[in-house]
């Protein structure tokens, strides 16, 4: 089924997927104006459900039709029944197990959703490429994008659960600076200088306080994995966006409210007037 919101037309698809053993929903939400594939920009979202919720192409339309952004494909890839388990970090498991189908679903990015949106649009390239999400989608895209960084430009974590850790915090020994996986996976890994990260968090994201220091975990883990970042040579002057929405909770509303504050930041377009 398709629909039209002025500058931008929704198509809904479905790719049959061998890897991931189900039907994945697929919104393609596609600016009406722009000519060739080529020219696009495409940006992959998690938990596409979430932006059928939050009415995107009214967010995407408002943005077009102010020309405030470059043209832009994004597709809006829907969660499956098994959530938890497709999504995650590829390579290493959470401490209860969960993320056991993070790697198969990186190999449907690649090896199935990518070839099928080509071919829906029969394109063999876009101008570039980007990964977004909300909550543990947002995690994943991080991980994605961080193992797989010559595929992409930019990546936006919404909420992530970037507290997803290897060992239970009651465990003896636990140590978060170590145990967080996805800040090990940063301070273990290589600097690739054209990536750029954008994070949202609100500071009603929740309410624990992991080590009882006064911030909620959701502010404490993402502020530590920009300080990996930093480490490992991004600047939050050039590489790194960070949103703290006053009042921010953990849903759709405030991720819509922090979603074009990420198109403008990743695909803006320049008002400087050149002299």
């Amino acid at each position: 089924m398709d629909s039209n919101k002025e500058s931008v037309a929704v198509q809904n698809h479905v790719c049959s997927s061998k890897i991931l053993n189900r039907d994945v929903k697929v919104d393609f939400y596609m600016p009406v104006n722009s000519t060739r594939a080529e020219n696009l920009s495409l940006l992959l979202v998690n938990d596409g459900q979430d932006l059928v919720t939050m009415q995107f192409e009214n967010i995407l339309s408002n943005l077009f039709e102010n020309n405030l952004i470059s043209p832009l494909l994004c597709v809006g890839i829907h969660c499956g029944a098994d959530r938890k388990n497709e999504y995650g970090t590829a390579k290493i498991l959470d401490y209860k197990g969960r993320g056991a189908k993070a790697a198969l679903y990186t190999r449907f990015i690649y090896e199935e959703l990518l070839p099928f949106i080509r071919k829906e649009l029969n394109t063999i390239s876009f101008k570039e490429k980007s990964f977004a999400g909300f909550s543990l989608g947002g995690l994943t895209a991080l991980d994605i994008v961080w193992n797989y960084p010559k595929e992409f430009r930019r990546v936006g974590v919404f909420s992530g659960s970037l507290w997803w850790r290897d060992k239970d915090q009651e465990d003896a020994g636990f140590n978060e600076d170590t145990d967080r996986i996805m800040h090990r996976q940063i301070r273990e890994g290589n600097y690739s200088p054209w990536l750029n990260f954008f994070f949202e968090v609100g500071t009603q994201d929740e309410t624990a306080d992991r080590n009882n220091n006064g911030i909620i975990d959701a502010i404490d883990d993402t502020v530590s994995l920009i300080e990996e970042l930093e480490k490992k040579g991004y600047s939050q002057q050039r590489d790194i966006k960070y949103v703290e929405l006053t009042d921010g909770k953990h849903d759709v509303p405030t991720w819509a409210k922090a979603f074009p504050d990420f198109l403008r930041w990743g695909w803006g377009i320049s008002t400087e007037v050149m002299d």
